[in-house]
């Protein structure tokens, strides 16, 4: 609800979504009655939350159980710089049909980012499939004399139905709770995130100081 330019976050976020043509719904589902009437009071949908989750892919969950739908794509709402190329070869990637889960990710270059736990960092196979996601630096740089090319997880995911309704069935894992990184939870039941690299995305909005370089960046 922290104001960039003149719209709060959630709005900017809300809006950049839409204005992607991508999908035949665009839908904020929360647990707060302040984001659900600044959504719905600017023309938008928003529904609310029948009870607390765990993690935002719990949460849409709960509302997508009775959609009719094949892909449900996760945008969180602290990440107003969406863009629609990105988001197009996310859903392609469903061409695939051993693609279960896909998410975005782009390259991490300053130390300091590379080095903070608020950055989630992700490796990478061959594939392009995830081997997993935590907030140290990964891979660590033991060989200094091997270049390195650092990932950043972006807050974006895109399901089939059935697998993100699986994943709301399964308790939280051990991986998952220690990190703090909800799509630790498919890796630890074998199911790997098909990664997309993307150009610079924004940032996504943590803390206070992120949303300063919003708006030098907006």
């Amino acid at each position: 609800m922290q104001r960039l330019g003149d719209k709060t976050v959630i709005r900017q976020t809300y809006e950049a979504t839409a204005s992607t043509n991508l999908f035949d719904e665009v839908i904020v589902v929360t647990d707060s009655e302040i984001i659900f009437n600044e959504i719905i009071s600017h023309g938008g949908k928003a529904i609310m939350s029948k009870r607390e989750h765990e993690s935002g892919s719990d949460r849409i969950a709960e509302a997508a159980a009775d959609m009719d739908v094949d892909i449900i794509v996760n945008v969180q709402g602290d990440t107003p710089f969406i863009k629609k190329e990105p988001i197009q070869r996310l859903i392609d990637q469903f061409d695939d049909p051993t693609v279960l889960v896909a998410s975005l990710m782009q390259v991490l270059e300053d130390e300091k980012e590379i080095n903070d736990p608020n950055f989630v960092k992700v490796a990478v196979d061959q594939n392009m499939n995830s081997l997993f996601f935590s907030r140290s630096v990964i891979p660590y740089p033991r060989d200094k004399a091997i270049p390195v090319i650092y990932y950043e997880h972006i807050g974006v995911y895109a399901f089939r139905k059935k697998t993100l309704i699986d994943f709301t069935n399964w308790p939280v894992t051990p991986l998952e709770a220690i990190e703090k990184i909800e799509c630790l939870r498919y890796l630890e039941h074998g199911i790997p995130l098909r990664m997309v690299v993307v150009d610079y995305m924004g940032i996504e909005i943590d803390t206070p100081e992120d949303l300063e370089k919003a708006a030098k960046l907006l």
